[in-house]
Parts: structure tokens; C-alpha cells; sequence
């Protein structure tokens, strides 16, 4: 139905520009069948759109001369949405969308009433969206956006990918999608060297050259879901940690829905968060020197204790 929807639009459009067109050169503006156009303008009649048709051989349809399509109309909070979601976009995005960003709202000062776009501009002052990125992606917008073009045009990639270990490797990769979580940018594609779906970290791709080799996007493809399903861990393990009496106060200041602390009477502070491993744990304990000690569990004592050992031995020689 939406195709359709488009196509009326489009001949309404198509008869504002010029005053009159046969049903073939409507038919090859809209790569549908004489038969199509017939019915489409049918529809366009019972809609209460003034179309009249003249006979003879140079005859054909033309839309009433006086006829405007009507204005677009936004609520406040319809065209509060649009202004935030294009700055959202440009926030992401950055550079590569920064002219789009600026025509779209351009467009809506332009056509907005001003009292709808003064309640705009009240709103955009007391709501604001920041996303905040882990790093500057602009080093990666000329990347980002031949991965865009060849998404877009189905075309395979090859790049150099480092992993977390910095293992760098030389992969040709489908690209599906390009996805923003937790202020990193991840490409989502089929490895064809792993042989499966993966996702990559945008930053971490060290080279990219667009292939002339082509791929299909699999119907059933959901670049949400699949996210979802990979990138979410399930938390086994609940970690205690003390922290002494110079570092409570800005524990209780951290403290987050993944964070919980409670006061010790000895003014220190036990703090607790789920985690689905113990390196990041351990990790994280030794971030904070002499201040912290794990209390449980002894799997993640242990782990502490073993990295200490090793970076003493480190610094023995």
C-alpha cells in the first residue's frame, strides 16, 4: 500500500509540473502498466483530487490549474520530535550528515508558523539529547561512509580488523548494518573468513576498500534483534568489594543502578554489582590501589591476588 500511497503522490506532483500528460508517459514515469495509470487516477478522483481529461490525439489528463497540494501541518510536539531527532542524527553522525541535518531544519523554520516554532525553540531549551561517544569518531566518518555507499549498493568490503588482543587480520566482509550501542560504533555483516554473522568495532578497523563483488541481504535480517541476541551477557556473579573511608564518599556519589553501596561503621564502604566475568572485575579492583579489597567471591580474590603477583614480578627486575 505504501508504493502505491508514493505513486499517487508522485502523479500529483508529476501533474503540478506540467499541464498535461498522456497515460503512457505516466505510465513510463511510473514504471507501471497503462492499465495502472487508469486505475491510480480513478483513485485520485474518488480522493476529491480535480483531474479532467481532454480528447483527441494530443489529448491526455491535466490536473486543475488552482489546485495546491496542502501545506504540511506539525503539532508542536511533532515538529519538537523532528528538530531533536535531527540533531540527534548529527550528534551521531557527525560531519557526514551535518548539511542534511542543516537543510532539514531549514526547511521546517521555513514552513513552520511562528508560533509553533517559538514553543519549538522553548522546548529544545529545556530538553536536550546527548549521546556522548567512548572517542572521536571523526577519523572514521570517510570510512563510515563508504561502508554506508556500500551497503546501499550491496557491494562486499575487505579490511584490516584488530582485534581486542590486537590480532590484526585481513577479512572480506558482507556489510548489513551499522549500528551506535553504548557509544561505540559497530559494523554488522557476514565474515566470510569466520563464515558467520559478526560485529566490528568501527574504531578498531585499520583499513577499508570498497569491493566490486556484490551480496544480498538476507530477508529475515534484523540488525535490532540480532544485537540483542549477541551483545547482551547475562551476570552470574555478584561481586563485593570494600572500599576504605577516603574513597566512600565518592562511591556514594557513584553509585548507579549497577552499583550498590552500603555504609560500614567504620566509615568505609561495601560496595556490590553484578558481572558475567572476573577479568573485568579484577580489573577494576586493582584500578583503585590500596582503597579497595575484594570480598567475595574467592574465584574473583583469587584472580586479584594472581594479577597483583604478576605485576609485581613485572617490576622485580
Amino acid at each position: 500500500m505504501s508504493n502505491v500511497a508514493t505513486r499517487l503522490l508522485s502523479m500529483i506532483f508529476l501533474f503540478q509540473s506540467r499541464r498535461q500528460w498522456t497515460v503512457s508517459e505516466l505510465s513510463t514515469e511510473l514504471d507501471v502498466s497503462n492499465r495502472t495509470v487508469h486505475r491510480y487516477i480513478g483513485m485520485l478522483e474518488e480522493m476529491g483530487i480535480p483531474l479532467y481529461a481532454e480528447r483527441g490525439p494530443y489529448g491526455g489528463f491535466s490536473l486543475l490549474r488552482t489546485y495546491k497540494l496542502p501545506p504540511l501541518i506539525f503539532t508542536p510536539e511533532e515538529a519538537t520530535v523532528l528538530y531533536m531527532g535531527a540533531s540527534l542524527v548529527q550528534d551521531i553522525w557527525g560531519k557526514p550528515f551535518r548539511d542534511a541535518v542543516t537543510g532539514v531544519t531549514a526547511k521546517l523554520d521555513n514552513v513552520l508558523p511562528d508560533d509553533i516554532r517559538e514553543e519549538v525553540q522553548r522546548s529544545q531549551r529545556s530538553l536536550v539529547v546527548m549521546t556522548g561517544t567512548s572517542r572521536d569518531y571523526s577519523p572514521f566518518h570517510g570510512l563510515m561512509a563508504t561502508l554506508r555507499d556500500c551497503m546501499a549498493d550491496g557491494k562486499q568490503v575487505r579490511m584490516r580488523y584488530h582485534s581486542f588482543s590486537r590480532m590484526e587480520t585481513d577479512r572480506v566482509v558482507d556489510p548489513y548494518a551499522l549500528s551506535f550501542r553504548w557509544g561505540n560504533w559497530y559494523l554488522i555483516g557476514y565474515c566470510h573468513m569466520r563464515k558467520e554473522k559478526r560485529t566490528f568495532r568501527i574504531d578498531r578497523i585499520n583499513h577499508l576498500e570498497a569491493l566490486n563483488r556484490s551480496f544480498k541481504l538476507p530477508q529475515d535480517f534484523d540488525a535490532k534483534a540480532y544485537l540483542e541476541k549477541t551483545m547482551t551477557w547475562e551476570n552470574r556473579y555478584v561481586v563485593v568489594v570494600q572500599m576504605d573511608r577516603e574513597v566512600a564518599e565518592t562511591m556514594r556519589e557513584r553509585e548507579t543502578d549497577w552499583m550498590r553501596v552500603s555504609d560500614n561503621p567504620d566509615g568505609s564502604v561495601t560496595v556490590r554489582f553484578d558481572v558475567d566475568d572476573f577479568n573485568w572485575a579484577a580489573g577494576w579492583v586493582l584500578s583503585w590501589g590500596k582503597h579497595a579489597k575484594a570480598l567475595a567471591p574467592p574465584e574473583l580474590i583469587e584472580r586479584v591476588k594472581q594479577a597483583a603477583q604478576d605485576l609485581l614480578r613485572q617490576y622485580e627486575g
